[in-house]
Formats: structure tokens, C-alpha cells, sequence
């Protein structure tokens, strides 16, 4: 017979895995819900081969498919832009490329409070990217699927807007469905701009809106912390045309001369970041350290609490055996 002194350390770990395996099974779950998301939508599925070639030359991408992605070009960690709305698939650099976003993707803001961050009246004129894709509106996302990134980079990449110049605002954000609200991502009006962690082999699409026609510059940023611990950082400028009667020369000429706006991380891990991986809710994506860090302070409470329980029946059962005794 196991000596009733033991037992009470048996329980505690027993019941200190218990919640282990469930806090673990929970994060797992989530994890893979916001993961299978991309997977869940045909649209979003793609597989980006390794070496696909860096074509240079200036174009107008008005139409088809286009994600803004990182990849390492001779071993520097670059932001390029992944097309494949004009034939095969092929790389190119942002200052080669106007995004033409004509009057076929402008469309009337609702009389909905939920897009009052859009920075127009309701009724009011804006040009939109949208997420699920328009034909004759270029389709713009964003991708971390190049081999090469997801064999070096430890988890994910972080994507933030870092300034944006144009004559209107510029919103991003995310809707599932249309009895959802909007996640807003990005707002170019923003003082202080949060990261967007994204998992690697990430395929996404949003909602892009700009409240005004003319040139638009939005300055874009992607860090990341490779698997040897090495943090690598860089940004590209993104050039876009509003409007039909918008000049692309003028777009493909303007320099950014925007205010740059401050991060919400404070230093670097590329897992310091908070928000959207993949296409789903803000709230229930967020990646990275913060789910390592509640999931240890659940274990530790837990085991505290399991672990005063135990001392106390513990301590309750010797009083009992030694007025046993006495009784005797």
C-alpha cells in the first residue's frame, strides 16, 4: 500500500498535467482554426516555388492577383510584390509597380456607423480593393510562403504600415461574412500603427479603401526573427494610382514624404507582435508570445491553487489522525 503521505504529491501532479494537456489542446485547437482559415477559402490556396524569377521593367497592375510577400534576394531579407495576375508567376520589385485602382472598384460608403473609421460621409465616393476578389479591381494581399522564408524564419513575420502620403485616408481591414463588423488593421491617419503578425505559409487578403482619388504612397514594413536568432528587417514603398483620371507616371515618380508613425511593439522577437494571422477575427488570431505567456501563468496559478488545496486536506487529514489517537 502507498503510504497516505505520498498521495497528496501524486494528486498535485496528476491534476497539474490535467490542465497542462487541456490549456495545450485549447491553444491547439485555435491555433489551427486561425491557421485552416486560408486553407478553407480555394481562393486563398497557393504554393509559391522556390527561384521563381525577379522580373524588372516598370507596369501597371490594374487587374488579377498580387500579394506584397517577403523573400531573401542573394541572402538580403527584401518586401517584394508576388504577381501572377498577367501570366506565370513572377516576382517584382515595388518601385517597379502602380497598383491602378480604377473607378470600377469605387463604390458608396454605407450609412453604417461600423465604417465611420473609413474617414468619408456616408454616401461619399470611396475605391476600394476588396478582400474576396472583383474582377477588373487588382486583387492586393499579402503572402509569407516563399520556401526559402518559411525553412529560415522562426514563426512569422510582423507587417506594419508605417506612413502613408496620398490626398484622402487609407483603411485596411478584414470582414468575415456581412453580419460581422470590420477588423480594421491599418489607418493611414494613425499616430501609432500596430504590427500584423502573420504566420509563415500565410496567404491573406483584406479590405483596402481610400476615401479620396489620387497618388498614393504607403510605406509598409516586415520584420522577422530567423530560426538562429538573427532579427531582420526591411520595408518597401508601394505606389498606387486612385482613380481613373489619376496620372500612373505621376504615381511611379512621387518619393514618400510622409510622417512616419510610431510602433505600438516596443523591441524586437518577431513574436512580440499582436494581431491578424490569416483572415479571421482580430480578437481570436493573435500570435506569438502572448499565448506562451498566459498559458505558463495558467499552469503556475493552477498548480498554486491545486497545490494549497492539496496542503490544506493534507494538513486536515493529520488532525484528524492524531485526534484519532488521542481517542484512543
Amino acid at each position: 500500500m502507498i503510504p497516505s503521505s505520498t498521495v497528496p504529491g501524486h494528486r498535485v501532479t496528476a491534476s497539474v498535467a490535467a490542465v497542462v494537456v487541456v490549456i495545450l489542446a485549447v491553444i491547439s485547437a485555435t491555433s489551427a482554426s486561425a491557421q485552416s482559415r486560408d486553407q478553407d477559402d480555394p481562393a486563398l490556396a497557393q504554393t509559391i516555388q522556390a527561384n521563381q524569377p525577379i522580373v524588372a521593367g516598370s507596369v501597371e497592375l490594374s487587374s488579377g492577383h498580387v500579394d506584397l510577400g517577403p523573400r531573401f534576394v542573394d541572402g538580403t531579407w527584401q518586401l517584394l510584390i508576388h504577381d501572377t495576375s498577367t501570366g506565370p508567376p513572377v516576382w517584382r520589385e515595388p518601385a517597379d509597380v502602380v497598383f491602378r485602382i480604377g473607378d470600377v472598384g469605387r463604390s458608396v460608403l454605407p450609412d453604417d456607423e461600423r465604417y465611420s473609421f473609413v474617414g468619408a460621409q456616408p454616401g461619399a465616393p470611396v475605391w476600394v480593393i476588396p478582400q474576396t476578389e472583383n474582377p477588373g479591381v487588382v486583387w492586393l494581399g499579402w503572402n509569407t510562403q516563399d520556401p526559402d522564408v518559411m525553412n529560415r524564419v522562426d514563426r512569422g513575420v510582423r507587417l506594419r504600415l508605417v506612413g502613408a502620403d496620398g490626398p484622402g485616408k487609407v483603411s485596411v481591414y478584414l470582414q468575415s461574412g456581412n453580419l460581422s463588423g470590420p477588423k480594421v488593421l491599418w489607418e493611414s491617419d494613425s499616430t501609432t500603427t500596430e504590427p500584423l503578425w502573420v504566420d509563415v505559409n500565410t496567404h491573406t487578403h483584406a479590405n483596402w479603401v481610400f476615401s479620396e482619388p489620387g497618388v498614393y504612397i504607403l510605406r509598409i514594413e516586415a520584420v522577422a526573427r530567423l530560426i538562429d536568432g538573427v532579427e531582420v528587417e526591411t520595408f518597401s514603398d508601394v505606389r498606387l494610382a486612385v482613380g481613373d483620371s489619376t496620372d500612373a507616371n505621376g504615381a511611379a515618380s512621387a518619393v514618400f514624404a510622409g510622417t512616419e508613425a510610431a510602433s505600438t511593439v516596443s523591441g524586437g522577437g518577431a513574436d512580440g507582435s499582436a494581431v491578424v494571422a490569416g483572415s479571421g477575427s482580430r480578437s481570436a488570431d493573435q500570435g506569438g508570445q502572448s499565448m506562451w505567456v498566459w498559458l505558463v501563468v495558467g499552469i503556475v496559478a493552477v498548480s498554486v491553487i491545486v497545490g494549497g488545496a492539496v496542503v490544506v486536506r493534507s494538513a486536515a487529514e493529520r488532525r484528524g489522525v492524531t485526534r484519532g489517537r488521542m481517542t484512543r
